[in-house]
């Protein structure tokens, strides 16, 4: 069985969407940024601040290294940042089906209102990173991306049932 791979940047519905494709599937999910802060024993707010960002890029790619290693079949939720290394996108494609969840600022900025978790948009102006984070990374998502799902104004079980129904014999 092929994994379903979801990557989209932060806020677009990834950890949500890949919970009710787990149990819809009954397949176990596996969420990137839960296995790194497990293995490493600290929040990636932490790995960012005491080791940089950089090296919570590197502990990414072991971590998609070590799923390769696995029998496959499960749902995989990615970090927002994960597909921007170009052995990062090369590693998904083998690990199986990488659905893009697209979402627009507007969206981004509604959904993390209050969540003051995510280091990359902390201090400043949290709209205008946002733009120009998605700017530069909506081209590698979409590079690695097999299909696009737009997730604005969705609800979970929405998206859940497009990246069924687009995803088909695929994730089989």
């Amino acid at each position: 069985m092929k994994n379903i791979i979801l990557i989209g940047f932060m806020g677009s519905g990834k950890t949500s969407a890949a919970i009710s494709l787990s149990y819809r599937l009954r397949r176990t999910m596996v969420d990137t940024d839960k296995e790194i802060e497990r293995l490493h024993h600290m929040t990636v707010s932490e790995i960012f601040e005491r080791l940089g960002e950089d090296e919570f890029r590197s502990m990414e790619t072991r971590c998609l290294e070590r799923l390769l290693g696995r029998s496959g079949g499960e749902i995989i939720s990615t970090g927002g940042g994960l597909p921007m290394r170009e052995e990062n996108r090369k590693l998904l494609k083998r690990l199986g089906t990488v659905i893009y969840l697209r979402v627009k600022p507007e969206t981004v900025c509604t959904r993390l209102e209050a969540d003051t978790s995510r280091p990359l948009l902390q201090g400043g102006d949290k709209e205008e990173k946002v733009k120009r984070l998605l700017e530069t990374r909506g081209p590698f998502y979409e590079s690695a991306a097999d299909f696009i799902v737009d997730t604005d104004e969705k609800m979970t079980d929405s998206i859940v049932d497009e990246i069924l129904e687009r995803a088909g014999a695929a994730i089989r």
